[in-house]
């Protein structure tokens, strides 16, 4: 997993910590999503799947714990505790409902970032490495960094192979406007929508068929895009 491009979804309804922590994350490389409570949370794991969630426990429409439970349902990567509840049975309780970290408010942002690279380390190492990607008659290696197409070597410019391995990185799952330029831009070009349809469009000219009735570079209206293998 490249941590570059990693997305951490943070689910408190302190609007501080927000303000804290979404600078912090944006410098640190990461793209970050916001939820003020634990139905919006709820929803932005299941839609976003980010790869970790930093969760606090004193949400207003519910309980961090019982989100953490309703999480661990549907997803299993990493999520970090972050509360100002110091007592040893809280701590002992949210780790038996699935917690992989726990953090106290107050907290320095140096450890939070510490904890967030070893939660994505861990994940990494639990996962299998796959460095060639086979979709079509298209095969990408991520080790060697180059793209073939029917047996022939298609030359992608950096942000066009950045625009794939995040697609790629995606795992079919849709990855909004937003998010695809925060990763491949940079956050100053986050409104530059333009910049992305460009750069799709041209992968669809190297790597599709038919640019027109696209295979695998698929768009979803007003979201993002996708990709499918």
């Amino acid at each position: 997993m490249n941590q570059l491009f990693a997305r951490i979804l943070v689910i408190d309804d302190e609007p501080q910590i927000h303000r804290f922590l979404g600078p912090a994350l944006d410098a640190a490389g990461y793209h970050h999503l916001r939820a003020d409570n634990g139905a919006q949370g709820l929803r932005e794991i299941a839609t976003w799947s980010p790869d970790v969630v930093i969760l606090d426990l004193g949400l207003p429409d519910m309980d961090g714990k019982d989100v953490l439970v309703k999480a661990r349902t549907f997803y299993d990567g990493p999520i970090l505790i972050l509360s100002a509840r110091d007592k040893e049975g809280e701590k002992i309780e949210a780790f038996e409902r699935g917690a992989n970290d726990y953090v106290e408010k107050p907290f320095g942002i140096g450890e939070l970032l510490a904890r967030i690279k070893a939660a994505l380390r861990q994940r990494a190492a639990a996962q299998p490495v796959q460095s060639k990607i086979v979709f079509g008659d298209i095969e990408v290696d991520l080790d060697l960094r180059y793209v073939v197409r029917g047996g022939e070597q298609v030359k992608l410019p950096p942000k066009e192979y950045a625009l794939l391995t995040r697609l790629i990185a995606g795992h079919g799952k849709v990855l909004t406007h937003k998010e695809l330029l925060v990763a491949v831009w940079g956050v100053a070009h986050i409104e530059d929508t333009q910049y992305l349809r460009v750069a799709v469009g041209q992968l669809r000219q190297k790597l599709e068929q038919d640019a027109s009735e696209p295979q695998h570079i698929i768009t979803e209206p007003g979201i993002g895009y996708r990709l499918r293998r």
